[in-house]
C-alpha cells in the first residue's frame, strides 16, 4: 500500500486544537499525501481553517450531530470505514486521541503505537517507555499504522501556508448504543491552556494548602503562564485533575516551566522534562527536581515566592 496517511482532527466545532496542527508536521514525516478528518457538528469553519494549514492535501469533513462530541464509540466506525484507504492513522496523544485511537486499532485488529516522539521511517517510531527513562525504536509489520503523538515533541507547522486544499463532504452517518453525551464540566480562566503555554508555573505537595497555591496563580499572572500541579498537589485538592503534569495527566513542554515545592517524581518528571528552561524552588537541596532543572533556588518556598512576586514588574 502506498504511503497515505490520515489524521484526525481534534477541535470543539470552533477551534483546531494546537496539538492537531503539531499532529500534521509529525504527519509530513511520513509522506506528502496527508489529509485531515473532521469529524463534527456545524464545523465547516474547522474544515476550512485546516483546508489552509501547512501539509494537509485535502480535508474530509463529516457534520452530522451525532459527532457532536466526538465519542469514541460513534467516531471509531467511520474511522473504520475510511481506513482501507490509509496506510496510518494519527491522532494527538491527548484525552481525545487516547480514547478513540485504542477503540480503532482494536477494531482494525493491530497493534498502537502510542505518544510517537519521533518518525523514524514509514514502519518505524520513537517512542518513551519506563515514564520517559527510555526511548523505544518500535517497528511494525500491521497492514494499518495507528499511532498517537505526543504534541510536545513537534513544532507547530504554519496555520496557512497560501494554499487552500480541497474539501470534500461525506454524509455519514453511524449508530452508536453503546454511550451518550451528558455533560461537559471545564474550569473556565483566562490563562493560556496548560498544553499550549508559553510558560508554566506548578505547585506542588510543599505548598501545603489550597490557600497558598495562589501564590503559584500569582506568580503565573505576573509571567502571563499556565498554571500547572503535581499529582500530589492534585491529589491534596489544591487543584483541580486537569491542571495536573505529567506521565497521568499533561504532557507540556513550554519555554520556561517553573516547578515550586515540588520534589520531582519521576512520573511528573515525564511530563515536564524536556521543557527549553526548567527553573525548581525546592528547600530539599537533594529533590530529583534540581537533577533535570537548568536553574535550582534551594529555599523556603514561603519565603522565596513572595519576594518574587514582589521583585516581578
Amino acid at each position: 500500500m502506498d504511503t497515505r496517511i490520515l489524521v484526525i482532527a481534534e477541535h470543539d466545532n470552533e477551534k483546531v486544537s494546537l496539538d492537531t496542527y503539531k499532529t500534521l508536521s509529525a504527519a509530513s514525516c511520513l509522506g506528502d499525501d496527508v489529509a485531515v478528518l473532521v469529524m463534527g457538528s456545524a464545523c465547516h469553519n474547522v474544515a476550512d481553517t485546516l483546508a489552509k494549514a501547512q501539509y494537509v492535501s485535502k480535508v474530509l469533513i463529516a457534520e452530522n450531530e451525532q459527532f457532536a462530541h466526538l465519542l469514541a464509540e460513534s467516531c471509531a466506525p467511520l474511522v473504520l470505514r475510511l481506513a482501507k484507504d490509509f496506510s496510518h492513522i494519527l491522532a494527538p496523544a491527548s484525552t481525545f486521541g487516547k480514547n478513540l485511537l485504542p477503540r480503532v486499532a482494536a477494531l482494525l485488529d493491530v497493534g498502537q503505537l502510542s505518544d510517537v516522539i519521533q518518525i523514524v521511517s514509514t514502519d518505524t517510531v520513537i517512542r518513551p517507555i519506563y515514564a520517559g527513562n527510555a526511548l523505544a525504536t518500535v517497528t511494525t509489520t500491521d497492514l494499518h499504522k495507528v499511532m498517537t503523538i505526543r504534541s510536545s515533541a513537534f513544532e507547530c507547522g504554519e496555520t496557512d501556508c497560501g494554499k487552500v486544499a480541497e474539501v470534500i463532504e461525506m454524509k455519514e452517518s453511524v449508530n452508536n448504543a453503546l454511550s451518550k453525551y451528558v455533560s461537559t464540566q471545564k474550569n473556565k480562566s483566562e490563562r493560556p491552556e496548560l498544553s499550549a503555554a508559553r510558560v508554566v508555573v506548578s505547585g506542588g505537595r510543599g505548598l501545603g494548602s489550597k490557600e497558598n497555591f495562589a501564590m503559584v496563580e500569582k506568580l503565573a499572572d505576573k509571567l502571563g503562564g499556565a498554571i500547572g500541579a503535581s499529582r500530589a498537589a492534585v491529589d491534596a485538592g489544591f487543584v483541580s485533575n486537569d491542571l495536573q503534569v505529567g506521565q497521568t495527566g499533561k504532557i507540556v513542554a513550554p519555554e520556561l516551566y517553573i516547578a515550586v515545592g515540588i520534589s520531582g517524581a519521576i512520573q511528573h518528571m515525564a511530563g515536564m522534562k524536556d521543557s527549553k528552561v526548567i527553573v525548581a524552588i525546592n528547600s530539599d537541596p537533594d529533590a530529583p527536581i534540581f537533577q533535570v532543572a537548568d536553574y535550582g533556588l534551594v529555599g523556603d518556598l514561603f519565603e522565596v515566592m513572595p519576594e518574587l512576586i514582589d521583585k516581578l514588574p
